[in-house]
Parts: C-alpha cells; structure tokens; sequence
C-alpha cells in the first residue's frame, strides 16, 4: 500500500500548516471583533464570534485532524470531511460574517491593502457571486463532479488534486450557503420566499448520489476495494454508510433552515424584521461600520 503510506506521511506534514492557518484565522478575526466591539457594542454580537470560530474548529477537523487521513481507507471518513466542509463548516463561517472583523483584525499597512483591493474588484464578480443560480450551481456542480469516479480516482491518487477537492468543496460550500445566510443585508439577495425552493432543489442531486452509492450493490471508487481495511466493514459496506451518511445529514442541514424562512415568510410582520433576521445585519449598522473601520484601525493601528 505505498499510496496510503504517502498519503500518511504528506497529510501528517500538512497538518502543523494547516492548523496554523486556522488558529491565525482564529486570531484575526477575534482581534477584529474586539476592536469593532469596542466601536459598536451591538453590531457583530457575540453569537457571530460563537459561529465563526465553530467553523473553524469543524474545518479543523476535517483537514487538520488524525480523521483527515483516513479518507484514503474509508469513504465514510471522506463523505465526513465533504460534509464538515460544505454542510457545516461553510455556513457557520459566513454567520460569523468574517470580511469585517477580518479586515479590522488585521494589522494597518495590510488592512490598507485589503481595502484597496476590495475597491478594484470588479463589478461582475461581486454580481456574480450574489447571484443564487452562480451559487447553487457551484454547490451543486462539486458535489457531482468530485464524485465521478474519474476524477474521485484523480483526487484520491495525486496530493494535489485532493488539495484543490477539498478546496473546491469550501468554496463552494461557501457560495451555496452565501444566499441562504445573506450575512450583510446592503446586499444584492433573491426573494427570501425563493430560498425553501433552492435549498429543495439543492437536496436533489445528493439525495440521487446517496441512493447510488447506498443501493448500487458494488463497489464504485476502485480505491477503497484495495485500501486497508478500518472497523471491520468491507468496501461495499463502507460505501453503504457513507451514502446514508450523505442523505440524513443533507436532508436535516437543508431542512432545518428552509422550515425556519418558511416560518419566518409566514409570520405577520415579517416585513419589518428582514433587517434584523439571525443571519443578517441591518443597514445602517453596514454604513456605520464603513465610518468606524478606518478609526478603528487608527486607534488600534500597529
């Protein structure tokens, strides 16, 4: 098994590097929050901190961990890691609502930069990137085309291409939930109304991967036929878990937010409390905090 031994030795490499990306992260941002918390008391609450560094932790765990690397020997593990990173790991980030406290944590010649930067992006990218059809199509799209056995084997058999699959999922993660979440209510959004119907639509093409890897009755990915065996399951069992692992995590993670904007849609007065809703913050609040930014950064400049 010289691959998996590889594997083993690149992962364990990796694994200092990438926890100290999200601990630096971690940092970043609770230093921002800090500083805007002392500007505005009640702009980026404590609940948002909570979720960010949640996030966090769950992205961790799926590339940071010992679980990391036995993604190579059971599919469980890596239908876990997809689900850590684009079901769990990606929204609770985007509740955090990270530009601000991240651009504010970081020190004053790179808060400059990012500012700059942000001002020279183009237009079409931040339209795009708004846009719930981009999103859902690129939540999708990775779901499917990562687990075409081709490109699976791809990944699982060069370090790279895993590198740009796990990548890829958080990204994508990312843009998926970005209009379910709306963390800044100045924002171009879809009807809220409109977001039950894309988070059912989304459960479609994991529900029909789920039901394959679960009920095909032979072993898909070549890989796992010949990896060491973990738990006493045999291949065709490890794709059977990791398939009803898929579908009852999505369908909960998808459920759960499409009942409570329904309940939110259906309840008299809802107009009035859009600015306020759990994922997103008023407008003035966005305003104000344009203003507050720079003093901040003057204030707490290194």
């Amino acid at each position: 098994m010289p691959f998996e031994i590889h594997a083993h030795a690149q992962q364990g490499s990796l694994s200092p590097l990438i926890t100290f990306g999200l601990v630096l992260l971690a940092f970043v941002y609770c230093r921002g929050w800090l500083r805007i918390r002392n500007a505005s008391p009640t702009l980026i609450p404590l609940w948002r901190l909570a979720a960010f560094v949640s996030g966090m932790f769950l992205l961790w765990i799926a590339l940071g961990s010992r679980l990391a690397v036995l993604d190579h020997q059971l599919l469980t593990v890596h239908m876990m890691k997809h689900l850590l990173l684009m079901t769990a790991g990606a929204p609770l980030i985007l509740l955090g609502a990270p530009s601000l406290p991240l651009q504010c944590g970081l020190p004053k010649y790179f808060m400059h930069r990012s500012l700059l930067l942000r001002s020279r992006t183009p237009p079409l990218f931040a339209h795009l990137f708004s846009n719930s059809i981009f999103c859902w199509l690129a939540g999708a799209a990775a779901v499917i085309a990562w687990h075409i056995p081709a490109l699976f084997n791809l990944a699982m058999s060069s370090h790279t291409w895993h590198i740009v699959q796990d990548a890829s999922f958080l990204s994508a993660g990312l843009l998926f939930w970005r209009p379910i979440v709306q963390p800044w209510s100045s924002d171009a959004k879809p009807p809220r109304w409109s977001m039950p119907l894309y988070l059912f639509l989304a459960a479609f093409p994991c529900d029909i991967l789920s039901a394959f890897l679960t009920f095909c009755g032979r072993v898909v990915y070549p890989s796992y036929a010949s990896a060491a065996r973990v738990f006493n399951l045999s291949p065709l069992q490890d794709q059977e878990c990791a398939g009803a692992l898929m579908w009852v995590c999505v369908t909960f993670a998808y459920l759960i937010p499409a009942v409570v904007i329904t309940m939110q849609i259906l309840t008299p007065g809802d107009v009035n409390r859009q600015g306020n809703a759990p994922g997103m913050l008023p407008p003035l609040a966005v305003a104000k905090v344009s203003g507050v930014e720079v003093e901040v950064v003057q204030r707490y400049g290194d």
